[in-house]
């Protein structure tokens, strides 16, 4: 420990961790055996290597690997023993008697006790199937990255003879951004050459679709109408989609069903409790 007129290292500590260590003797936590030899002894309070050893196994793992990385188990030691001089102050201003304490103490004991009974009621975790994944992807494609990624450009023009004439000059080695910021009246691409960006299959017309994903990079489609006007479409790239991206998605997805199953459970088993519950209400809220 230091001593003069340096700062103590527990200064320096996380507020939330001191509160921590704080509410963990307040709480009324056990103590482990301290039959085991002491570490360190604070007015008289030993801490023992067996109290050492529980703290030090409860921490979660971020937190162990912030020890380790700033002075390991002796910086873990010298945080206990802050504990311990903080929860000699509480006792002695009587912290540990106080009302409001007990009251926040007691919310926290119900909470934990509500948490154990979702636990035992619906088990740790609730499984996804593949098949449950797959159905719910062919239902919501777009809740997914797309297998491939079609980078698209286009012209607009209104009749069938513009489109024809702007598909010749292409055809004949024509600039596609030229003649797009020429020709085209679609004023929010216009400007940019035609560029339409990435493509998400399932976003446009059936034929618009078709038409771009039978397209060859480089490739120009003939005219295709829609209710907007005539449009030539471009493939300017495809490219796979990331696996590594594909795969996160799908896992992000598989929790999401996982805690939206886990909730209907829990609604079912909470309608359950209150289909054989005796419940009247005396008057109204303010």
């Amino acid at each position: 420990m230091r001593r003069g007129g340096s700062i103590p290292a527990a200064a320096s500590r996380p507020l939330g961790l001191v509160l921590a260590c704080l509410l963990w003797g307040l709480a009324g936590c056990p103590t482990p055996s301290q039959e085991s030899p002491a570490l360190a002894v604070v007015n008289g309070k030993p801490i023992t290597q067996s109290e050492f050893d529980v703290r030090w196994a409860e921490l979660p793992d971020a937190r162990r690997g912030h020890y380790e990385r700033e002075g390991g188990k002796r910086r873990f030691l010298d945080d206990l023993i802050t504990r311990e001089l903080l929860l000699q102050e509480a006792r002695r201003l009587g912290l540990d008697r106080s009302q409001p304490l007990r009251e926040r103490l007691e919310r926290l004991r119900e909470q934990m006790i509500l948490d154990d009974l979702t636990q035992q009621a619906l088990g740790p975790g609730v499984d996804v199937s593949a098949a449950e994944l797959a159905a719910y992807v062919a239902a919501h494609p777009e809740v997914l990255p797309p297998e491939t990624e079609s980078h698209t450009a286009h012209i607009l023009v209104d009749t069938l003879a513009q489109a024809h004439e702007v598909k010749r000059r292409l055809d004949r080695g024509g600039d596609f951004a030229k003649l797009a910021s020429r020709f085209s009246i679609d004023k929010g691409t216009r400007a940019q050459g035609g560029d339409l960006g990435l493509y998400r299959p399932g976003s446009a017309d059936p034929e618009v679709e078709s038409a771009i994903m039978n397209l060859k990079t480089g490739m120009i489609s003939d005219p295709i109408k829609t209710a907007k006007g005539f449009h030539l479409f471009k493939l300017v790239s495809r490219e796979g989609t990331d696996p590594e991206v594909m795969q996160a998605a799908r896992e992000q997805l598989r929790r999401e069903l996982s805690a939206e199953k886990r909730l209907k459970q829990y609604e079912a088993f909470l309608a359950k409790l209150r289909a054989q519950a005796a419940i009247r209400k005396e008057g109204e809220t303010k």
